[in-house]
């Protein structure tokens, strides 16, 4: 693949991990969040706000940190994921997990941006797969529990938006 196209698709996956495009960003998913919703279940939903936003945390530094480092060891599936159904936060938590996830996407785009980085090599200790991949599933992944998210603020009431679709 010529280096033109490779460095397009750089920026494509520079641009989803950051919410661009077709995704929704972090920040505005968050943004003006209610303190008293932080530790909130939606309606038939397994998980608080905050649960969500720490699992979203969790799954991208394991996806990071294993396209990183061929010593990283991913936590235990599904437990490592989450944290306990019952585990509460404050606002000073909740900052810290948005603060973790917006500074783990930076850390995945500067390994995506590093002129050494070949995306799609197979790299070794991923059994064959590439950054170029990690990196889709951690947009993939992001993406989908945003959407989540923002449908549980919709559906409580706290969600003003002029996206329109």
């Amino acid at each position: 693949m010529d280096a033109d196209r490779i460095q397009q698709a750089k920026r494509l996956l520079i641009s989803g991990l950051r919410g661009e495009g077709a995704h929704l960003d972090l920040e505005t998913a968050v943004a003006e969040f209610p303190d008293q919703l932080i530790n909130t279940r939606p309606p038939n939903v397994p998980y608080t706000f905050w649960g969500q936003l720490e699992h979203i945390r969790r799954a991208q530094e394991d996806l990071w940190r294993y396209a990183a480092d061929p010593q990283h060891v991913s936590p235990a599936w599904p437990d490592g994921y989450w944290p306990e159904p019952e585990q509460q936060a404050d606002r000073e938590t909740w900052d810290r997990t948005v603060a973790a996830i917006i500074r783990d996407r930076e850390r995945f785009i500067a390994l995506i941006d590093d002129p050494q980085t070949e995306i799609f090599a197979p790299v070794e200790h991923m059994r064959g797969g590439s950054v170029f991949r990690t990196a889709l599933l951690a947009i993939d992944h992001t993406a989908y529990h945003l959407g989540e998210f923002v449908m549980g603020r919709q559906i409580l009431g706290y969600w003003e938006s002029n996206l329109k679709g």
